[in-house]
């Protein structure tokens, strides 16, 4: 390994189960010992979980690891140690360089400034002087493509759009240390494919780059290194190919059903929150679907906002973690665009038969919002996972070919063969070789 930049020993972060966020002026402690005395004792039996546990690791100069695990396996706390948002609870770690970090939407944006003004702070805060940044302000603008809005409060800026600037701000300052999390997600596909392009360059130069994101594709083209967790602990750090093919195969945290009894902790936010998904294939719920059977996948959620115009979807990879195909319910003759009431809604999405190529099968669910601006609001990229087997009998492709078919989908479509013209039986005769 290279030299060093950045060394970590035994790096721990605890949380209190639903403990109130710390913070803010004296004055409010004390006014809510007042209000509630027996709050104090409450929070010291309060359940504790550590949510990173005896993390050790060292990422030399230029490196570019990627950061695998489902969500909850603590990739995002650690991020937020090593930039120094969050405190360690216990261990500590060394970083030489300056750290631009991207680990939420807007992450260290002011929303009434500008995004001119904010480039500027963003620039400060990295400990840029005023003319290094505004030499790098056409480029970081012309990236984001907000030319038209740079001067608008960020406030009133899309998810996208609040992204795309954050990371143009981070990754054109040049810092030593780039920290990426999931946020591209909410980028579009050709903005992702510009990011992961501009992060392979700042690779180049010899700066170091630690990349989360549950895009397999994404993680092994960029990374050379893959650290996997579960559980707030490292359980494989090897090459990027080895970590990421034992995330996927091993199915960590996934299943053909899940299900977030707890509202308070379920994936979503104030509008939409995510109550089950689950693999329903051959009459029940499972996790091995035969080729030949159609697979229905169901969604759960609960709206909490009156007349909200909502958009379910799921998004299948493969177990390269190449995105097979996107659907949505966009049917018009059921909800479409209808404004809907709050309660609970339940989303379907049935896929053929003979569809699916052999192998394992991730889902990705989502809910999210198409006006007055597209917004999602639930993201839950482990949400359930299904493996496609072919068993060669009758009724799939395999039983008639007799090997396997490479490929990312198997559909089983309609041939028409027809003989044209019989007049041709002797020309054809003459050709037979050997005749």
């Amino acid at each position: 390994m290279s030299r060093p930049i950045i060394h970590a020993e035994g790096l721990g972060k605890r949380y209190r189960r639903g403990l109130q966020a710390s913070g803010g002026l004296l004055r409010d402690s004390i006014a809510r010992a007042f209000r509630s005395p027996l709050s104090v004792f409450r929070r010291a039996n309060q359940e504790t979980f550590w949510a990173l546990k005896d993390v050790s690791l060292e990422v030399g100069q230029g490196e570019v690891l990627g950061l695998i695990g489902r969500n909850g396996s603590g990739k995002t706390t650690l991020l937020k140690i090593l930039s120094r948002i969050t405190q360690p609870t216990s261990g500590w770690a060394e970083i030489h360089g300056r750290v631009g970090s991207l680990l939420e939407v807007g992450t260290g944006f002011h929303p009434e400034l500008t995004g001119r003004e904010n480039t500027y702070l963003s620039g400060a805060i990295l400990g840029m002087g005023k003319s290094e940044i505004t030499r790098k302000f056409d480029e970081i603008v012309a990236f984001a493509e907000l030319e038209r809005f740079i001067d608008t409060p960020v406030k009133h800026y899309s998810s996208g759009m609040y992204v795309r600037l954050a990371f143009a701000v981070a990754a054109h300052l040049e810092p030593e240390i780039l920290l990426v999390d999931e946020v591209l997600a909410v980028g579009d596909m050709a903005f992702q494919k510009k990011c992961l392009g501009k992060m392979e360059d700042v690779a180049k130069t010899g700066r170091t780059v630690i990349f989360v994101s549950h895009n397999m594709a994404a993680v092994t083209r960029l990374c050379q290194r893959g650290l996997l967790l579960d559980g707030g602990r490292i359980i494989l750090d090897s090459n990027v190919l080895e970590a990421a093919g034992q995330y996927l195969n091993s199915g960590l945290g996934t299943s053909a059903e899940r299900r977030w009894t707890d509202i308070e902790t379920s994936p979503g936010n104030a509008v939409v929150k995510l109550r089950a998904v689950r693999v329903i294939s051959g009459g029940g719920v499972t996790d091995k679907v035969d080729i030949r059977n159609p697979v229905t996948l169901e969604m759960e959620f609960y709206n909490f906002r009156e007349n909200v115009d909502l958009l379910s979807a799921f998004t299948f990879l493969n177990d390269q973690g190449v995105i097979l195909f996107v659907s949505a319910d966009f049917d018009e003759q059921q909800w479409g665009s209808k404004p809907r009431p709050v309660g609970l809604f339940r989303s379907e999405c049935t896929v053929p038969g003979n569809f699916f190529a052999e192998g394992q099968v991730s889902v990705i669910a989502e809910v999210s919002t198409r006006h007055p601006f597209y917004e999602i609001h639930i993201l839950e990229r482990d949400a359930v996972s299904f493996q496609v087997i072919d068993k060669g009998e009758l009724g799939s492709v395999r039983a008639n070919w007799g090997r396997n078919l490479p490929g990312v989908v198997r559909p089983l479509l309609h041939w028409e063969n027809e003989f044209i013209d019989q007049s041709q039986e002797a020309e054809c005769s003459k050709r037979i070789p050997g005749s």
